[in-house]
C-alpha cells in the first residue's frame, strides 16, 4: 500500500467543503467583526457615564455632539446610556447567534463531507487493507474522529480569527488610552504563549494514546458481540471483561493525563489573567492620583484588560481541541492517503454475456511479505463445465476464486474468460457476470426481496421470485410474517443455516450470471438442508459454468471434473469416472485433461 502526502487527500476534502460554503464564511466573518466591534463599545458608555455624568469631567472635543445630551441632565444621559449598553448587547447576542449557527452549519457540512468520502473510499481499499484493519478501529476513524475535526475546523476558521482579532484590536485601543499600562500587560503574554505550546505537546501525546485504546476498544466490542453465542456457549464472560477492562483502564489513565493537561492550560491562564489584572490596577491607580488618567478612563482600561484574557483563554481551549483533532486528523489522513484498488484501465471494456470458459495461464500469487499462495496453476474450464475444487485448507481454494472476481490480482500470469484477460475488462462488468455463493452467509438488516435483490438492485418481483423459487427458498420465504417483505434481524440470526444459505443463492441467481462460483456452499449446513441446495444447484446449472469448492468427496459425482490443489499447485484432475472408482478417497490424473 503506497501513501500519498500525510494530509494532502483530507485537506482537499476540508478545502472542497469550505469552498462550497463561501457564502456562509463570509457570513461568519462577517459577524465576527461585527462581535468584535460590540465587544470593543460595550465599556465606553460606562466610562461616559462615570467621567462626564458622575464626575462632572468637560466633554473631549471628539464628544462636542453629545454636549446638548449633557446638558438636558444627568438622568436623561443616564437613560441614553443605558439605552446603548443594550443596544451593544442586542447587536452583539444576534451578531454571535449568526457567528455560532453558521460555523455550526459549515462544521456539520463538513463532518457529512468526510464521512461521505471516508465510507466510498474504505469501500473501494483493497482486501489487503481490511484484512489487515481492525474494523472498530474503523468504525472509530468515520464516527467519532470526524467530530472531533468538526468541531475544530469550523472553529479553527472562524473563531480563531475572531480570537485573533480581538486580542489584537483590545491591544491596540489599550495601546492608544495608555501606552505604560498596555506595554506591562502586553509582557504577560509571551510566557503565557509559550506555557500554552508546551502544555499542548502533552495534550496531543495522551490524545494520541487514547484514541489508540478508544479504536481498540470497539475493535474488541465489535467482535465480542458478533460472537457472543461462542462466548456463552463456552461460558467465557467473565475472561471477556477482563480483556475489556484492560482496555477501558488503559483508555481512562489516557484520558486523565488529557484532562489534566487541558485543565494547566485553563488554570495557567486564569493565574496570568489575575496577575495582569492585579498589576494593571495597581499601576493605573497609581496615574488616576497622579492626574495623568481619569477614572473612567482607568475603569475602561481594566474592563479592555479581563477583555483581553478571554480571547486567549478561548484561545487556549482551541489550542486543546486542535491538539486532540490533529491527532484525529492524522488518523484519517491515514485512511485517505491509502491508495484504492487499482482503477480499471481507461480502454477496458464490458464483459457481456459471456460463453463462460475459464482459463487460468500459470497464475500464481502470494500475499506481501508471504510465501506464495499459488504457483503456476494453469487449468482450462470449458464452458457450461461442472468443475469441483477439492483440497485442504489453505491449499489457495478461496484466493483462486478471489482473483477470477479480482479481488486480488495475480502476481504473474493471467486468467483469460472466453478468451479475453479479466484485466481487460471493467471490474464492475466482470463481478456482474459472476454469481457469488461465499461460505458465510453473510445477510443484511433489510428485507428479504432487498437482500436478494443486492446485486440487481433494478431487478423486479417476479425475476426475484423466480431467483428464489430455483434456489428452492420460495416455500420458506412466503411462510415468513411479511413473506419476501419481512425485515431480517442482523445478520438474518432468525433463520436457519439452510434458509441463510439459499437466500444467497437466491442472491447469486438473480444476476442471471453466466459464471456461478460457490464456496463449500454446504460447509456449515445440516443434511437437508445440503440436499436442498445440491437440488438447487442442479436445477441452475444449465448454460453456466459451475465451479464450486467442496470438501464433500461423497458428493463429487455430481461434476464433471474435480481439480485438486495441494500446496497452491494443482497437482491431480479427475474425471467422474476415475472418481466414481475412488469414491472420492483417491483422485487420479486423468490423460489429456486440460491442465
Amino acid at each position: 500500500m503506497k501513501l500519498r502526502q500525510p494530509a494532502s487527500p483530507l485537506r482537499a476534502v476540508i478545502s472542497q467543503s469550505l469552498r462550497s460554503q463561501r457564502s456562509a464564511l463570509v457570513l461568519a466573518f462577517v459577524c465576527v467583526l461585527g462581535v468584535t466591534a460590540t465587544e470593543l463599545l460595550t465599556p465606553w458608555p460606562l466610562k461616559f457615564v462615570f467621567d462626564h455624568v458622575l464626575l462632572g469631567h468637560p466633554l473631549p472635543a471628539g464628544l462636542a455632539p453629545l454636549q446638548g445630551l449633557v446638558a438636558r441632565g444627568a438622568w436623561p444621559t443616564l437613560i441614553v446610556m443605558a439605552m446603548a449598553v443594550m443596544a451593544i448587547a442586542l447587536m452583539g447576542g444576534v451578531l454571535s447567534y449568526l457567528q455560532i449557527f453558521t460555523t455550526a452549519k459549515i462544521g456539520h457540512r463538513i463532518t457529512y463531507q468526510l464521512r461521505s468520502t471516508l465510507f466510498a473510499h474504505l469501500q473501494r481499499l483493497s482486501l489487503f487493507y481490511h484484512q489487515r484493519s481492525r474494523s472498530g478501529e474503523l468504525l472509530t476513524k468515520v464516527a467519532s474522529d470526524t467530530n472531533l475535526l468538526r468541531d475544530v475546523f469550523a472553529e479553527w476558521a472562524v473563531s480563531a480569527f475572531a480570537h485573533v482579532l480581538t486580542l489584537l484590536a483590545m491591544l491596540g485601543v489599550m495601546f492608544a488610552l495608555n501606552w505604560q499600562l498596555a506595554l506591562v500587560v502586553a509582557t504577560t503574554l509571551p510566557p503565557l504563549l509559550a506555557v500554552i505550546y508546551v502544555l499542548n505537546k502533552r495534550v496531543k501525546a495522551s490524545v494520541r494514546e487514547q484514541r489508540r485504546y478508544e479504536g481498540r476498544m470497539a475493535s474488541r466490542l465489535n467482535e465480542v458481540l458478533s460472537s457472543i453465542a461462542l462466548v456463552q456457549a463456552f461460558g467465557r464472560q467473565s475472561y471477556e471483561e477482563g480483556r475489556f477492562q484492560s482496555e477501558i483502564e488503559a483508555n481512562y489513565s489516557a484520558g486523565i493525563r488529557s484532562v489534566r493537561s487541558t485543565g494547566a492550560i485553563v488554570k495557567a491562564i486564569a493565574v496570568v489573567s489575575a496577575a495582569g489584572t492585579a498589576i494593571a490596577m495597581l499601576v493605573g491607580a497609581q496615574q488616576v492620583l497622579a492626574g495623568r488618567l481619569t477614572p473612567g478612563e482607568l475603569l475602561i482600561f481594566l474592563a479592555y484588560v479581563r477583555s483581553l484574557y478571554k480571547p486567549v483563554r478561548d484561545l487556549g481551549r482551541l489550542s486543546g481541541k486542535f491538539s486532540r483533532a490533529s491527532v484525529s486528523a492524522r488518523r484519517v489522513a491515514e485512511i485517505l492517503a491509502t491508495a484504492p484498488e487499482a482503477e480499471d484501465d481507461k480502454d477496458a471494456i464490458d464483459l457481456h454475456r459471456p460463453a463462460g470458459e475459464i482459463v487460468f495461464d500459470d497464475v500464481s500469487f502470494a500475499y506481501p511479505g508471504a510465501s506464495p499462495v499459488l504457483e503456476r496453476v494453469s487449468v482450462r474450464i470449458t464452458a457450461g463445465e461442472r468443475v469441483a475444487l477439492v483440497g485442504p485448507s489453505g491449499a489457495g481454494k478461496s484466493t483462486l476464486l478471489s482473483l477470477l472476481l479480482r479481488l486480488y490480482e495475480p502476481s504473474s500470469g493471467r486468467i483469460l474468460i472466453d478468451g479475453t484477460d479479466i484485466r481487460r475488462f471493467k471490474r464492475e462488468s466482470l463481478r456482474r457476470e459472476i454469481g457469488i455463493v461465499l461460505q458465510d452467509n453473510i445477510l443484511f438488516g433489510v428485507s428479504v426481496r432487498e437482500n436478494i435483490a443486492y446485486g440487481q438492485p433494478q431487478a423486479s418481483s417476479e425475476a426475484i421470485e423466480r431467483a428464489a423459487q430455483l434456489a428452492g427458498a420460495h416455500e420458506f420465504i412466503v411462510g415468513l410474517p411479511a413473506g419476501y417483505d419481512t425485515e431480517l434481524s442482523e445478520r438474518a440470526s432468525s433463520l436457519s443455516g439452510g434458509q441463510r444459505q439459499r437466500l444467497c443463492l437466491a442472491r447469486a441467481l438473480v444476476k442471471e450470471p453466466a459464471i456461478l462460483v460457490m464456496d463449500e456452499p454446504t460447509a456449515s449446513i445440516d443434511t437437508a438442508s445440503a440436499q436442498l441446495i445440491h437440488d438447487a444447484v442442479a436445477r441452475v446449472h444449465r448454460n453456466r459454468t459451475l465451479l464450486v469448492i467442496s470438501h464433500d468427496h461423497s458428493d463429487l459425482a455430481r461434476y464433471d471434473r474435480v481439480l485438486m490443489l495441494q500446496r497452491g499447485q494443482l497437482v491431480e484432475v479427475s474425471s467422474s469416472d476415475a472418481r466414481l472408482q475412488s469414491k472420492g478417497t483417491r483422485l487420479s490424473v486423468v490423460e489429456g485433461s486440460s491442465v
